[in-house]
């Protein structure tokens, strides 16, 4: 069954002509390498993780004071002003009968009334100053910033890596569809060849009497619709490795080296299904959205609580006034804000977020039973697959054994051309039907990997198959 891989390699280049000649043999794990950095889905993902990390980075910092320098020139509508004569007693003494005149003639002798006038400011003021907030206690809103930041980077990481297990399953597909392509042209460029020769005998036997002329005719009208059904199949093989192409970012025609193969003995189901529920990134997605409600509860509870805080400010820059030598250069102090009343609703904010996380737990369950009927499918699709291989190498042997006999019987004149092309029929439906069976089990057998985290071992397998379609 196993044919040697230059033989193999041989009967492609003759079949898929010389652009393949040129394709350099491809094993799968370089092109899942090829496909995890060229990818751009992938590269997509691996951007969204990098900005949720500079977020949570960002949110570092929510501890660190707030430092900040502003500068102020103010146009007032007049200076600010003391007039003394407007303060007791000098108001009291102004307004009496006796004592005002004479004060009135005191403020003549030094000036009049706008000796009393003191001026605290300019009417153009201009200042600059530093002033600092330092949050000390926010009712817990801080941390939980942090915890919804590092929840969406693990969520990120979730999404890269339910990505990833697409992209694999996605590979292996395209890549072991290119292999199955392959088989099928090969099969069909046999049957060709079949038809061909049978057609020679039957020229001969047509000329030598033996046969009628609607016996020829039969076998050249099997042999122009084999040609059409191996051109179709060749057309088939070049869309399955354009499709390859595109996956791995290529222009030309990869040729993949690994053949599909069987493995007698599968996995252990139980062991497959408990790494699933362990390490599937889709669990742990939603154990971090989960952790992302319970942070933005957090948060709205914190916002009926109050608020304590750090403040200080420096003045820069003051003009030369009385007011500006009076004001300190410089003040701290600790300040306490409680929320009263609010109009962002609250109550309901929170009602939100606890049914976000009932929410989350039903995803979880559900996501649950749907891994775990996933991997019971998945596993018995393999299963299946390997089954009906072994069970068909009967079926293959009376077919080959009886293309033979009908072939045997044309040529002595005991049979019709229409026998030996039902044989040939049959036995390319057994052979293309074992050739589907090999495939479905490799993608089966990559998705079970991938599902459990176990995607790296994939390679193994075809070390120690039982099977491998190498022609």
């Amino acid at each position: 069954m196993a044919l040697h891989i230059r033989g193999r390699r041989a009967l492609l280049l003759l079949l898929c002509g010389p652009a393949l000649a040129l394709a350099q043999p491809l094993d799968f794990d370089r092109a899942w390498q090829q496909v995890l950095s060229q990818n751009p889905g992938l590269k997509a993902e691996q951007g969204g993780i990098t900005k949720a990390e500079q977020l949570a980075d960002a949110a570092r910092a929510l501890y660190l004071p707030d430092i900040s320098v502003s500068g102020q020139a103010t146009h007032m509508a007049k200076p600010i002003e003391l007039d003394l004569a407007d303060l007791n007693p000098m108001a009291q003494l102004s307004q009496d009968a006796t004592l005002g005149p004479l004060l009135g003639q005191l403020l003549a002798g030094i000036g009049g009334s706008s000796a009393l006038v003191t001026p605290f400011t300019k009417q153009d003021l201009v200042t600059s100053s530093i002033q600092a907030m330092w949050p000390l206690y926010a009712g817990g809103r801080i941390d939980a910033a942090q915890t919804i930041r590092a929840a969406q980077v693990d969520e990120a990481r979730q999404q890269y890596a339910l990505k990833q297990m697409a992209a694999f399953e996605t590979l292996a597909q395209r890549y072991f569809g290119v292999q199955l392509a392959q088989q099928l042209l090969a099969t069909r460029q046999a049957q060709q060849d079949l038809l061909a020769h049978h057609l020679t005998q039957a020229n001969q036997l047509a000329k030598q009497g033996q046969i009628a002329e609607v016996e020829r005719l039969s076998a050249e009208s099997a042999l122009a619709n084999a040609q059409i059904q191996t051109d179709q199949a060749r057309r088939q093989t070049e869309i399955a490795q354009l499709a390859l192409a595109s996956l791995l970012g290529e222009t030309g025609q990869p040729q993949p080296s690994l053949p599909l193969f069987i493995n007698r003995q599968l996995p252990q189901q139980v062991q497959l299904l408990g790494d699933t529920l362990a390490h599937h990134p889709g669990l742990q997605l939603l154990d971090a959205k989960a952790r992302q409600a319970e942070g933005l509860a957090t948060v709205e509870s914190g916002k009926r609580l109050p608020e304590v805080f750090l403040y200080g400010n420096y003045q820069l820059y003051e003009q030369d006034t009385l007011a500006a030598k009076i004001a300190p250069d410089w003040l701290v102090g600790v300040g306490v804000k409680v929320p009263l009343v609010s109009r962002e609703g609250h109550s309901d904010t929170l009602a939100a977020a606890a049914t976000t996380r009932l929410q989350v737990r039903d995803m979880l369950a559900q996501l649950r039973q749907d891994l775990s009927l996933l991997v019971q499918q998945s596993w018995r699709e393999a299963d299946q697959a390997r089954q009906e291989y072994e069970s068909s190498a009967h079926t293959l042997e009376l077919a080959q054994a009886n293309l033979k006999l009908r072939q045997s019987a044309f040529t002595q004149g005991l049979g019709t051309s229409l026998d030996v092309q039902e044989a040939q029929t049959r036995l390319l439906g057994v052979q293309t039907q074992r050739q589907a069976a090999a495939y479905r089990y490799d993608i089966a057998l990559a998705r079970l990997l991938a599902l459990a985290g176990r995607a790296a071992e994939f390679s193994q397998y075809p070390q120690h198959a039982d099977v491998e379609f190498q022609s």
